[in-house]
C-alpha cells in the first residue's frame, strides 16, 4: 500500500462522482426545491442521508450483496415503486404551490426529514443501483488490492464529491432566492415538480419495458 495510489484512488473516485453528480436526477431536483425553502444545508443535510445509504451499500456489497441487485427483479421493483414515490412527492409540491411565498415560507407548514429524503430518493432510482452494482463495485474490487485503506479512499473521494456539488447548488439556489418573486419561487417549484413527474415516468417505462422483455 502506497500514499500515491491511496491518493490515486481517492482522486478518480472524486472525478468520476463529481461528473455523476453534476448530472439532473430527482436528488438534485429535490435539493433545488428544499434548497429555496430551507436554506443551504438542506443539500449537505439530503447528502448525508445519501451517503449513509451508499455506506450501508458499500458494506454489503463487500459481502456479496452483488449478484443479487443484479437480478432483474430488483431492478423492476425499484423502478416501479420509485415512480410510485416520485409521483408522490411531485403531486404534494403542485398542491403546495398556490400557498406558496418567499416571505412565510422558511416557517410554515410541515417540514420533510432531508436525511430520510437523501436515503429515500437514492434507494428508489433504480439507475443509482446499477451504478453501484457495475462502476461502484468495480472500484471497490480495484480499492480492495489496498486493504481497508483503498476502500476507505474511494468511499471518501466519492462522498466528497456529492457534498460539495449539492452544498454548491443549495448556496446558490439560497442566494438567489433574495432576487426571486413569489411568482418566480412558483415557477421554480412547479419546474422541479415537473421534473419529478419525468422522472417518474422514465422510471416506470424502464420497469415495464424490463418486464415484457
Amino acid at each position: 500500500m502506497t500514499i500515491l495510489a491511496l491518493l490515486t484512488i481517492f482522486g478518480t473516485s472524486f472525478l468520476i462522482a463529481f461528473s455523476g453528480a453534476m448530472m439532473p436526477g430527482p436528488l438534485l431536483t429535490v435539493t433545488i426545491n428544499e434548497s429555496s425553502r430551507r436554506g443551504f444545508m438542506a443539500g449537505p443535510l439530503l447528502i448525508v442521508g445519501h451517503g449513509i445509504l451508499e455506506l450501508l451499500l458499500v458494506v454489503g456489497l463487500l459481502l456479496g450483496l452483488g449478484p443479487l441487485l443484479q437480478q432483474e427483479s430488483v431492478f423492476i421493483t425499484t423502478a416501479l415503486v420509485g415512480s410510485v414515490v416520485l409521483l408522490w412527492m411531485s403531486i404534494g409540491m403542485f398542491r403546495s404551490l398556490p400557498a406558496l411565498t418567499l416571505q412565510t415560507e422558511a416557517s410554515a407548514g410541515k417540514r420533510k426529514n432531508l436525511l430520510v429524503a437523501g436515503i429515500l430518493l437514492s434507494i428508489v432510482n433504480p439507475y443509482w443501483i446499477i451504478w453501484w452494482v457495475t462502476i461502484g463495485l468495480g472500484y471497490i474490487l480495484h480499492s480492495l488490492n489496498y486493504g481497508i485503506w483503498g476502500v476507505a479512499a474511494f468511499f471518501i473521494g466519492h462522498i466528497l464529491a456529492d457534498l460539495l456539488w449539492y452544498a454548491a447548488v443549495s448556496a446558490s439556489v439560497w442566494r438567489g432566492k433574495s432576487f426571486l418573486s413569489d411568482q418566480a419561487y412558483k415557477i421554480l417549484i412547479g419546474a422541479c415538480a415537473v421534473f419529478l413527474v419525468v422522472f417518474a415516468i422514465l422510471f416506470a417505462y424502464s420497469g415495464v419495458q424490463k418486464i415484457i422483455t
